[in-house]
């Protein structure tokens, strides 16, 4: 069955005054629609911050692990496995895809080689903004890495468990725990 097409000139009666009117005003709509689309999709939107919970959009592991490859960002655990219920994994099942961008913004704002030792899986501290939740990764402790990360972000002081902290311009915060980089990503850090 064949639909009907639009005539591809000008309406009856239309003057170029009335199409130019018509022209900008789907130009407006367009615009508009893309900005509350952005500003109100889950996990995506401006809406809300740091301080407040949202739902984020969860993305599997081999998701994951496809775009730390495409931006050579490396990963290891301590048992070679991805399993999310054994904490000698790494794993990134249900990592929120904000905190994927994040790592992979980190990766090319600093430069640094990146080497993620947790991810998602069991046997982290537990919280609403934790690494069982999607929100957190750990770095492997790498020379430019704490350069750029001292450098760049400012100093918030010590976590409740004496970890020094800096907090990056888009709020992520950045834990140095001695052996490795606990990184909070609240957000992409500016993807």
């Amino acid at each position: 069955m064949k639909t009907a097409k639009a005539p591809a000139g000008p309406r009856a009666g239309e003057t170029a005054q009335d199409r130019t009117r018509r022209g900008t005003l789907r130009s407006v709509l367009t615009a508009l629609t893309l900005v509350l689309g952005a500003l109100f999709a889950p996990g995506v939107g401006v809406i809300g911050g740091a301080g407040e919970a949202e739902a984020a959009t969860k993305i599997s592991h081999a998701t994951a692990t496809s775009m730390f490859r495409s931006s050579a960002i490396t990963w290891s655990s301590s048992g070679g496995c991805s399993d999310r219920n054994n904490p000698t994994c790494t794993s990134f099942e249900q990592l929120n895809l904000a905190t994927a961008k994040g790592a992979q913004t980190l990766k090319s704002a600093s430069g640094c080689s990146l080497n993620i030792t947790g991810g998602t899986e069991t046997g982290h501290a537990g919280g609403t903004y934790s690494h069982w939740n999607g929100y957190k990764l750990d770095f492997s402790k790498y020379t430019c890495l704490g350069n750029y990360i001292k450098n760049t972000f400012t100093y918030i002081g010590a976590r409740g468990d004496g970890a020094p902290q800096w907090k990056s311009g888009a709020g992520n915060v950045y834990a140095d725990e001695g052996n490795h980089w606990d990184v909070t990503f609240y957000n992409c850090g500016g993807c």
